[in-house]
């Protein structure tokens, strides 16, 4: 009997705990988004270099 006074403490953090879930999954995408982009632009760039010195 003691653990369902429990587990009904436990239930409204478990409630908040998706959210920050999800708000830390949106700032790793988010971060993720930006150094890909950032990677992409740099591999462009040196790609672009890499031509310009084969002609």
């Amino acid at each position: 009997m003691q653990d369902d006074p429990d587990k009904s403490s436990t239930s409204k953090p478990g409630t908040a705990r998706p959210q920050s879930r999800e708000d830390r999954l949106k700032a790793a995408l988010k971060a993720n988004m930006t150094r890909r982009k950032v990677q992409a632009k740099t591999r462009a760039k040196v790609q672009s270099q890499n031509d310009k010195e084969d002609e």
